[in-house]
């Protein structure tokens, strides 16, 4: 069974990306023969204290080593990001940059979401993930929401519904993932 990760990029205590990752789940979780697991960057403090280049994976921290390991275990990801003045959050920069040969070769899908979809966000994320040299899915849904969406406490009132009409884009992009993982077109 192969293991994907559903990366939550936002790390603001008022956000909707967990909302937004866990929908994205519900619709992954038929996917056969592959396991999907949330991790939220909230849960996972980064500060930038590493003395070595990621890429000589010579950690002296434990929250970087534990980091490592997550990251490690997982055969595929899947990022939720938002998107944040036409760009992608900190968080998610500053997570995916602590590492390198964890991530290497690794096919990836990117679910942006924004008030305008998060394409810009989304296009960003695609120029880093090929970077290291993981293999993105072609399709990255954008998945757009208007403030009528949205409780007076910030949180989406029903995503399911007001989703409904990027489910199907949603799971072309995990049905690609899912090819890349079974083709094994990733390096060893």
């Amino acid at each position: 069974m192969q293991k994907v990760e559903i990366i939550i990029g936002s790390t603001r205590p008022q956000r909707i990306g967990e909302q937004v990752a866990e929908w994205v789940l519900s619709l992954a979780s038929g996917t056969r023969d592959i396991e999907f697991e949330l991790v939220d960057l909230a849960s996972w403090p980064l500060p930038n204290d590493e003395p070595n280049i990621p890429a000589n994976q010579e950690y002296l921290h434990e929250h970087t080593k534990a980091w490592s390991r997550q990251v490690s275990a997982g055969d595929g990801y899947v990022f939720v990001t938002p998107q944040y003045n036409w760009g992608y959050p900190a968080s998610l920069k500053n997570a995916i940059d602590h590492l390198y040969k964890e991530w290497l070769g690794k096919p990836a899908a990117i679910m942006s979401y924004g008030h305008r979809g998060g394409a810009k966000a989304a296009a960003q994320l695609r120029q880093v993930l090929e970077g290291l040299h993981m293999d993105p899915a072609t399709t990255m849904p954008a998945i757009a929401f208007a403030n009528e969406m949205l409780a007076e406490n910030g949180r989406l009132l029903d995503p399911a519904r007001d989703f409904a009409p990027y489910a199907e884009t949603v799971k072309t992009a995990i049905e690609e993932l899912a090819a890349k993982l079974t083709n094994g077109k990733r390096p060893e």
